[in-house]
């Protein structure tokens, strides 16, 4: 792999060759480690339950600038309507195809690419490179960096400052940081009743009205106007399910499934504990139960030393200036917030687990230069 250490995109083809789909034993992350060893940097794995995760350093000192992201991709969904192997890492017309292009195996190469070349040009830098690496960001998220971060600091490991590769670009490269994520609830909302005839309703007991009564609750809620860095939260529901062909059938059972993307103004469980009692329990012989899972927190990095130097990073290399936002989904910064500011840039997210996923080989590159940049002014000021 040291032939690939000087050119991300060649990089990022050897690891898009690793079908590395979750779960997996992630040959990827084999390639990653024989690459950073080969720069000086020290390696550990960290398997669990069958997850493979790495962490790699160079250097032993303070400040440690930690590289965080992830091998595993999705499936590849319908394998004929792709135009290349997905993962074969064709180049055509400029245009790098596979699956973990985009998310996120480009923003990987880039950073190693950024590191050897930074190592080249001006020897180890004065404090520590680090890359805190999972195989579980795609699955479940049990066995990946919820895990593999603990372990490194049980480890004596120190983070200082995190850049999540997360592909983050929208319109163009480089246009959007993220500095924080909303945080994510998701919830069911089941109702059961006493199936019967509809021209005897007496004789039943209707779950719809009372499930349809407690969305109408849900639905009026005011969580807030926003806070600091983003908009308001918002509920949605996703879906509503009886499983009732006939029209002269009250149905047993309903079912409703809900999710609210929130701001730092809540909390996961204060939120879970309000809407249990906005629902309650039903009265009379209709049953109502609640059943909410948190998968991510809200958090926010204030703007900063971090934040700076990755804008002034790609506003040296592409003239333009990124905006700071919070929006998307969540990412495994929301375990990383806890130990050290972090936030996120990666290339387009356009083409994120699509069919024929890619990325124009010219962005990685820009890219990697982005993260040399923002390396060198890291440690210079260190």
């Amino acid at each position: 792999m040291t032939e690939h250490l000087d050119d991300p995109v060649a990089l990022a083809q050897a690891l898009i060759r690793q079908p590395t789909v979750n779960p997996c034993h992630d040959g990827a992350q084999d390639l990653l480690a024989g690459a950073l060893e080969s720069l000086g940097f020290r390696t550990k794995r960290y398997p669990f339950e069958g997850v493979d995760n790495l962490y790699a350093r160079l250097g032993t000192e303070a400040p440690n600038f930690c590289f965080a992201g992830h091998t595993d991709v999705v499936p590849v969904g319908d394998a004929a309507g792709w135009t290349t192997d997905p993962f074969g890492a064709e180049i055509k017309d400029g245009v790098l195809y596979g699956r973990g292009a985009c998310d996120m195996k480009g923003a990987i190469a880039a950073f190693v690419v950024a590191a050897a070349r930074l190592v080249r040009d001006h020897g180890p830098p004065k404090g520590s490179i680090s890359l805190l690496i999972t195989g579980d960001e795609e699955g479940p998220g049990l066995h990946g960096t919820r895990r593999l971060l603990p372990a490194v600091i049980a480890d004596g490991e120190k983070l200082d400052h995190c850049l999540v590769g997360e592909p983050t670009s929208e319109d163009i490269i480089a246009d959007i940081v993220k500095n924080g994520r909303r945080g994510s609830l998701n919830g069911v909302i089941k109702t059961t009743g006493r199936q019967g005839h509809v021209a005897y309703p007496e004789k039943s007991a209707n779950p719809v009205p009372v499930l349809l009564d407690a969305l109408a609750k849900l639905r009026a809620i005011k969580l807030d106007n926003g806070s600091p860095g983003f908009q308001p939260s918002n509920l949605e529901v996703t879906t509503i399910d009886v499983g009732n062909p006939a029209h002269n059938v009250i149905a047993a059972s309903a079912t409703a499934k809900f999710n609210i993307r929130f701001n730092p103004n809540h909390k996961g469980d204060d939120l879970m504990a309000r809407i249990a009692q906005l629902i309650g329990s039903a009265q009379g012989p209709v049953g109502i139960t609640t059943e909410m899972r948190v998968s991510g927190e809200a958090f926010y990095t204030q703007p900063g030393r971090l934040t700076d130097l990755i804008v002034a990073a790609v506003k040296a290399e592409t003239g333009r200036t990124p905006l700071l936002t919070t929006g998307g989904g969540t990412s495994d910064a929301r375990y990383i917030k806890d130990v050290c500011p972090v936030a996120e840039l990666g290339v387009r997210n356009e083409m994120a687990h699509k069919v024929d996923e890619c990325i124009p080989v010219d962005e990685i590159e820009t890219l990697c230069r982005i993260y040399y940049r923002l390396l060198a002014s890291y440690f210079a000021a260190a």
